[in-house]
């Protein structure tokens, strides 16, 4: 594109003798560009550089499951509302009402567009929703629509028609949703990718739109148009957006880049302008430098980061060794010397921040060791085994130099604390995510961040075995229960309690050992503004500018 520009520049120079004066990839002059319509663009010559650590696993807004894919349809999509400081504001609904019992909202949608130019509807919301929910496209965040209306009859095939769920098009720019009981958090699910809308005709024509960049419909912010696989992704501003005139940037480029060391030294030599959750990670060594230069900068954020245990698994189903294991981690010295970015230790399920959690001190205590070894000594004696020796433990997880040193630490502890033996096992983000959902490994990490800033999107994947979230192969009928009653309860100090009883009884069988709760550390560029991440690690790259 850079040589082509100054083609251009060069032809304009012969022909009309003119002296331009351009910068290209330096400070910017206060000249705008013209546009093949003939209006100006400011944005034209306002290009952002940033990572992400692998290939999206899938840009199918009802298919995906992990935040890499996010983050990038994120940018692509639009919900009926958006959020704007962990807030949500109109989207593509313009306005909405709901009734007095709190049950109907009925959306009235602006006059929006696809990147192809068609008229985004409420049919096609319909349409997303009904892929989401049909159960034999698998999609693993189905059960986050269960709020609906027959949602979830509809999704485990105990009715057949979508007709009995309750979304509805009353006509091209009107959509009403009917829900099983008042929830206060529905509209920041309209916002969430597993509700965003399909361009119908697009996925009609072809069941593989998402898999490239020719092709791809969106009604975001941005435009997909170029994706290079396990190389790179280009986004432009989408001309087509109804806000397109408050959009900024001309470009975006996204490099996938696995190494948290070679994302820093990028970011270093100035080849990008951001790093930190969503796009990329701060290497654990680079941590205390920048703070000690006044560049880091850390945000709040609802996410926990967690050992998942296989619990099919014919050492893992045992709750004792679960208990021993989790037990007998460090989390205090683990974050004091290895992640060092203000973490909390996690003794629960559900981070202190979200409303009615942290006013207690937690379910077990931080490295127990005696709790550890007396479940340990009973978990060997229910498996048959006289000796924690005989115990040959994996631990699974994505490459990443961060995962790894807490793979590492931790794997040290229990090898010189409870007398077991660890073995590593990395894999790229793919084949990673693939052995959790087969539950093809033992002890798994992961990490989860708030599809909406509530407890029950901490809690909810674990409702049945069968949740696509859940990667464990662990339920319990009272959890279940108690899930279920919370979510038509009424009252919000009743259905606190009640989240707050499932916790308890997940945090009594370690199905997961929760390890920390997340801070989100980042840095950014001089002259790029609006990168502040949200409380849920949402970067709404509408909002970014580039200023030098």
């Amino acid at each position: 594109m850079k040589k082509n520009k100054y083609l251009v520049m060069l032809m304009l120079l012969l022909l009309s003798v003119v002296l331009v004066a351009c910068n290209f990839g330096g400070e910017e002059d206060s000249s705008t560009d013209t546009g093949t319509d003939g209006s100006t663009d400011e944005s034209a010559s306002k290009e952002l550089n940033l990572v992400v650590a692998s290939e999206p696993p899938s840009l199918h807004p009802q298919l995906a499951s992990d935040t890499t894919s996010s983050t990038i349809m994120n940018n692509l999509f639009e919900g009926l509302m958006s959020l704007e400081n962990g807030e949500p504001v109109p989207g593509v609904a313009e306005s909405y009402e709901v009734s007095d019992d709190q049950l109907t909202y009925t959306f009235k949608l602006r006059d929006s567009k696809w990147s192809n130019g068609d008229p985004v509807t409420a049919n096609d919301f319909v349409y997303a929703w009904e892929f989401g929910l049909n159960p034999t496209n698998a999609s693993e965040y189905a059960s986050i629509l269960y709020v609906i209306k027959g949602a979830q009859a509809y999704n485990l095939g105990e009715t057949t028609s979508f007709d009995e769920v309750g979304v509805k098009a009353l006509d091209e720019k009107t959509l009403e949703v009917t829900l099983e009981a008042p929830t206060p958090y529905f509209l920041e699910l309209t916002a969430f990718k597993t509700l965003y809308p399909i361009h119908a005709a697009t996925a009609d024509a072809n069941e593989n739109w998402f898999t490239e960049a020719d092709g791809y419909v969106g009604n975001g912010a941005f435009v997909m148009t170029q994706w290079q696989h396990a190389g790179s992704i280009t986004l432009e501003k989408n001309p087509e957006y109804w806000d397109a005139d408050n959009v900024k940037l001309s470009k975006v480029n996204i490099e996938m880049v696995e190494s948290e060391t070679t994302q820093m030294t990028k970011f270093e030599s100035g080849e990008i302008d951001y790093v930190g959750t969503s796009y990329g990670s701060i290497s654990l060594d680079a941590i205390e430098r920048l703070e000690s230069e006044g560049k880091l900068n850390i945000a709040d954020y609802s996410g926990i980061y967690w050992y998942k245990f296989n619990t099919t698994d014919e050492v893992m189903q045992n709750v004792n060794i679960r208990k021993a294991l989790t037990l007998a981690i460090d989390r205090a010295s683990l974050i004091e010397n290895i992640t060092k970015a203000g973490q909390v230790p996690a003794l629960g399920m559900v981070p202190d921040g979200v409303e009615g959690f942290g006013d207690d001190e937690g379910y077990f205590k931080d490295a127990d060791y005696e709790g550890a070894k007396a479940a340990l000594e009973q978990g060997l004696k229910e498996l048959g085994l006289s000796d924690a020796s005989e115990l040959e433990l994996k631990l699974s997880f994505n490459t990443s130099e961060a995962h790894a040193a807490i793979a590492q630490f931790i794997q040290e502890g229990w090898n010189k604390n409870l007398g077991i033996s660890v073995t590593l096992d990395n894999s790229e983000w793919q084949v990673y995510l693939d052995k959790l959902s087969n539950l093809d490994y033992q002890i798994g990490r992961l990490g989860w961040i708030a599809d909406y800033n509530d407890a029950y999107s901490f809690l909810e994947m674990y409702n049945s075995a069968e949740n696509g979230n859940n990667d464990t192969g662990w339920s319990n009928e009272e959890y279940t229960k108690l899930l279920q009653q919370s979510t038509t309860e009424t009252d919000p100090a009743a259905r606190i309690d009640l989240l707050k009883q499932a916790e308890a009884i997940i945090i009594e069988e370690f199905p997961v050992a929760p390890i920390y709760y997340y801070t989100n550390p980042y840095v950014v560029r001089d002259g790029v503004t609006g990168m502040e991440p949200d409380a849920l690690g949402n970067i709404n790259l509408k909002n970014v500018d580039v200023t030098e």
